[in-house]
């Protein structure tokens, strides 16, 4: 007897050429088998005529620290039915002191930013400064670190001694393209690329680059998409949403902090000053992030503008920022070999409320953009590879029953299940606490929290896969 048996899908599994009506048998938190016709002998059975059931959906970009809006962001995740995700900024400390209260049954990989004013006193840190960030990070159970160059930029020379070491440290690096002599754009991309110097490294939402800011969007598309193609050691991923996120915060100078933030200020006509984001509030350009009772939302104009101020600037924010035809590229673009040229869709998202993998993707399969195993691979197959979760992203025999469950004519989850345990299910979240994938010398950390620990190496050598 299994101890769920999930009936009647559209099971999709690109990895083992699975797109038919299937069932899907769990036993002891991993996959047991799949087939078409698995009888009615469990525990538990649930029938999903209708429904689209797949890998569980891995986000390889998201937020929830409190710095970048709110701590509901592992709440935000489940209830757009992802099971994994990659924070990308931390603080590490606050997202996983938050876990017990927030959390709501995923899993979590967190990279901790690598960034002046934070974790950098300045902008020229000494090596022996990266090593003792990038070691306690481990130590304490992120994932890796990542640089953001896009907000708080380092040096070029900096910034590429920083990947070198984080990889030296078999730790997993990120970045955010910007520096001090480049920012957040098709240039700071180019700048990345050469910095990686052929080391391997996650670069960050591809589509952020390609927004008009050096040359037309889409002839900066290209450019990306050609420079990922000569330069296979740069695994990234891109998000479809037209929002971006970041802070508002301006310095006792009236300045504002955040190199990106000044882009959208600088780019809707604005200064890129305390004056500028109260005159962009006010014309509905920019958005805060506020507590909308017990989830993120965005608000504009003069509500806006009031919570900015109560806050004293100090809020997460929005831009409307990111073009459509660059997000559709990207996501569809492959190399000569058949792979993609974006490993990943992701979503920026987390407490940023722009969780839209399945709500917007699933468009991309509607408009022949993608086929839908390609989407499989995608938000799940892919993304699992990145994070070097062997038993993620495909249901196998044996792997972990990570799944989600779609209505895709609506395009909304229905259900969704970690380790074979429901997380959501009927529009309510059933779980608690997080399980975080960490390296080996975070696990006792992570234990020691009472939170569950999934360990793996990011230096092992990542291989592409055709599209499936």
């Amino acid at each position: 007897m299994f101890n769920l048996l999930l009936k009647n899908a559209q099971v999709v599994d690109p990895l083992n050429g699975v797109n038919d009506v299937c069932d899907v048998a769990v036993e002891n938190g991993v996959i047991a088998a799949v087939g078409p016709d698995l009888g009615s002998s469990a525990r538990e059975v649930i029938d999903f005529t209708g429904l689209v059931l797949q890998p569980g959906i891995i986000d390889s970009h998201v937020h929830l620290g409190t710095m970048w809006g709110s701590p509901f962001g592992p709440k935000m995740l489940a209830m757009n039915g992802v099971t994994t995700c990659l924070d990308m900024a931390g603080p590490l400390d606050d997202i996983l002191d938050n876990v017990p209260q927030y959390g709501a049954g995923i899993n979590m990989a967190i990279l901790q930013f690598a960034s002046p004013p934070f974790t950098f006193k300045s902008t020229t840190p000494s090596k022996h400064e990266m090593e003792t960030l990038i070691d306690a990070s481990l130590e304490q159970g992120a994932l890796g670190v990542k640089l953001l160059g896009g907000h708080y930029p380092l040096t070029p020379a900096v910034s590429s001694e920083l990947i070198k070491t984080a990889l030296e440290r078999r730790a997993y690096a990120a970045w955010h393209a910007g520096t001090t002599e480049h920012g957040s754009n098709i240039e700071g991309m180019i700048e990345a690329v050469e910095m990686a110097d052929g080391y391997p490294l996650h670069l960050a939402h591809i589509n952020a680059y390609c927004r008009g800011a050096i040359k037309n969007n889409m002839e900066e598309a290209g450019i990306a998409m050609d420079l990922l193609k000569k330069n296979p050691n740069i695994f990234c991923e891109s998000y479809i949403s037209p929002k971006n996120g970041t802070r508002l915060t301006c310095g006792p100078d009236g300045k504002i902090q955040s190199k990106v933030t000044g882009n959208c200020l600088r780019h809707f006509g604005f200064s890129e000053d305390r004056d500028g984001v109260r005159a962009a509030l006010l014309a509905k350009k920019a958005f805060v992030v506020y507590d909308a009772g017990g989830y993120s939302d965005l608000v504009t104009g003069q509500e806006a503008l009031k919570l900015w101020e109560e806050a004293g600037s100090d809020v997460g924010g929005s831009f409307n920022i990111n073009p459509p035809l660059p997000r559709i590229a990207l996501a569809q673009a492959k190399r000569d070999d058949g792979s993609f040229v974006v490993d990943a869709i992701s979503t920026d998202g987390g407490c940023i409320p722009r969780n839209v993998i399945l709500s917007q993707g699933l468009s991309l399969v509607k408009l022949d953009v993608l086929s839908l195993p390609e989407f499989v691979q995608k938000t799940s197959l892919n993304p699992a590879r990145m994070l070097r979760l062997k038993n993620k992203g495909h249901l196998s025999v044996g792997a972990d029953a990570d799944i989600t469950v779609y209505d895709y004519a609506t395009q909304t989850p229905k259900a969704s299940f970690v380790a074979g345990q429901k997380v959501l299910f009927d529009g309510k979240l059933c779980a608690k606490g997080a399980t975080v994938i960490c390296t080996e010398r975070g696990q006792k950390a992570i234990e020691a929290r009472g939170m569950k620990a999934i360990v793996v190496d990011p230096g092992t050598q990542i291989e592409r896969m055709p599209a499936l």
